[in-house]
């Protein structure tokens, strides 16, 4: 997600972008707000990126996923209608811990370096304009709402399904990627089925056995 007159600074590594938030605010919490600010024209997809990777990833940073999932949602939605990045006071002001973008760095490396190995641009028929790369974004809005649902642990991968999708969907628009971005919606079909999956697998258990377990809470009480 990047608009045509950054296309050229959309090339840059994400590496390289960790990295140098990583030796800025290696000592110091800071608040999406400062890095909204900071990625400049690159916001949207830069932010939608770092803010799904630790989901991407075996860090564990409980809580966050809604905000962050709400982050990429705006964010995504904002490009999608060809609006300028922008987040509300109150999510400009979620402060990230100390050497969070270190830890992002670390856990993650294997997943952007694989990326980046792969990722290149080759426009093709999908990615060969910007409104193009905005209609992509609608995935990237789909899996956001994914990742915000407040689900327990168990299924598993809920969350890193729907961060996936969103990291390798946003990576490949950065690279005009047209392979990148059909792979991105082989994950997001996949990250549906999954949930289609889960979802009747709950009903069907609370249909089976629910009747149950509310005559017997009801006898205990």
């Amino acid at each position: 997600m990047t608009s045509v007159a950054d296309t050229a600074s959309s090339q840059a590594e994400l590496s390289t972008e960790l990295q140098a938030l990583s030796a800025r605010y290696r000592d110091e919490p800071v608040p999406l707000g400062a890095i909204l600010d900071e990625l400049g024209g690159r916001a949207s997809a830069l932010l939608v990126v770092i803010c799904a990777l630790p989901f991407s990833t075996p860090i564990s940073i409980p809580g966050l996923s809604t905000p962050f999932g709400l982050v990429i949602l705006l964010l995504a939605t904002r490009y999608f209608l060809g609006l300028p990045p922008w987040l509300p006071e109150r999510l400009r002001r979620v402060v990230l811990p100390a050497a969070f973008f270190t830890k992002v760095l670390n856990a993650s490396s294997r997943l952007v370096g694989w990326m980046e190995r792969r990722l290149k641009r080759r426009p093709g028929v999908i990615a060969d304009a910007e409104w193009k790369l905005r209609l992509h974004a609608g995935v990237v809005i789909c899996s956001a709402l994914l990742l915000m649902l407040p689900l327990p642990p168990l299924p598993p991968f809920t969350n890193t399904l729907p961060a996936l999708t969103a990291v390798i969907m946003t990576f490949a628009s950065l690279k005009r990627d047209g392979v990148g971005i059909l792979a991105g919606y082989g994950v997001f079909a996949f990250t549906v089925g999954y949930f289609v999956f889960w979802g009747a697998v709950v009903v069907e258990t609370f249909q089976r056995y629910g009747g149950r377990v509310l005559e017997l809470i009801q006898r205990m009480l």
